[in-house]
């Protein structure tokens, strides 16, 4: 990766004022994690309502629906009461009743730290906000949420107090590891992974092939800072790397911004295979952009994705 891309930059050339020590401040999470769940309320419950929960055939015991008879079905699906009642033939759908048992990931590596002026929030900030939000959403659509490799699935009200004290206690253990851990997972498991993804994609397509391996599936959601995406730098311009590397000063940072977008673009699209060849989708997400926004996305997705299996 380019240098910027792997990096936080120490002088912010887009306000020209001084930071100070941004890893220190941003991964300060704790004095900020009341304010982040207080935001996972407010997304879950501005997604609840575009999502349908685990509403879907199967074998449970409610009814769900009436949906027409299709050709090359049984016959002793037809429920003939309320076929009687015009020309069609129906069948009585039931609702699926068997919980998915889900797992959250959400980095708290030193790349998430970052945060320019053009973006909302510090990326570790929002990757907890939006795994947090997913869970509360799933949760209340009937399914069991666990945070990756730290505590069990389960089915509980509060479930964003615990995954937010299970975070918060990771995260300082945390720091060095930038791909989601190698860890047991019950049959047929289902993943929500929040990271920026700058890591090594070898080592990310490796572990996502043991998940698949292991029966699982679900999706990558990459958090980036617009400034990551745009290069927006110029002139004289310090970058100082995350993880205690010697800094980079450039003369002339736009020189820069066309090397910088190819190497940015063929990183994606190394994710991009790597996640599906694993079956897992791949999802971008800006911290300029309502956070409610992804994790819709992210859940219509995962949707889909087990409606299709």
């Amino acid at each position: 990766m380019a240098v910027a891309a792997a990096t936080t930059h120490w002088f912010d050339p887009l306000t020209s004022r001084h930071k100070g020590e941004p890893e220190t401040q941003a991964a300060d999470v704790a004095s900020r994690l009341p304010r982040i769940v207080a935001r996972a309320r407010e997304v879950a419950a501005s997604v609840v309502h575009g999502v349908h929960g685990r509403r879907r055939a199967g074998v449970g015991e409610n009814f769900w629906q009436y949906r027409p008879f299709a050709t090359g079905e049984s016959a002793h699906r037809i429920d003939w009461r309320r076929s009687a009642r015009g020309d069609q033939l129906f069948v009585r759908e039931r609702e699926w009743e068997a919980a998915q048992n889900y797992f959250v990931w959400m980095d708290a590596s030193p790349s998430m730290t970052f945060k320019s002026s053009l973006g909302g929030d510090y990326k570790i900030d929002r990757a907890a906000v939006l795994g947090l939000a997913i869970a509360d959403v799933l949760v209340n659509g009937g399914e069991r949420v666990g945070a990756l490799s730290l505590t069990p699935a389960l089915s509980a009200r509060n479930i964003i107090d615990r995954l937010a004290n299970a975070f918060l206690e990771r995260a300082p253990a945390d720091r060095a590891l930038d791909i989601p851990p190698a860890t047991s997972l019950p049959q047929r498991a289902r993943l929500v992974l929040i990271s920026d993804f700058l890591c090594d994609v070898e080592e990310l397509s490796a572990r996502l092939r043991e998940y698949a391996d292991a029966g699982a599936r679900g999706a990558l959601l990459m958090v980036f800072d617009p400034a990551e995406e745009s290069f927006p730098f110029s002139g004289e311009t310090l970058f100082r790397d995350t993880d205690g590397g010697a800094p980079y000063h450039a003369g002339e940072a736009q020189s820069l911004r066309e090397a910088y977008a190819g190497r940015l673009d063929e990183h994606v699209a190394r994710l991009r295979a790597a996640a599906q060849g694993a079956g897992f989708l791949f999802l971008r997400h800006h911290t300029d952009r309502p956070a409610a926004e992804a994790a819709l996305s992210l859940l219509m997705g995962l949707s889909e994705g087990m409606e299709a299996r």
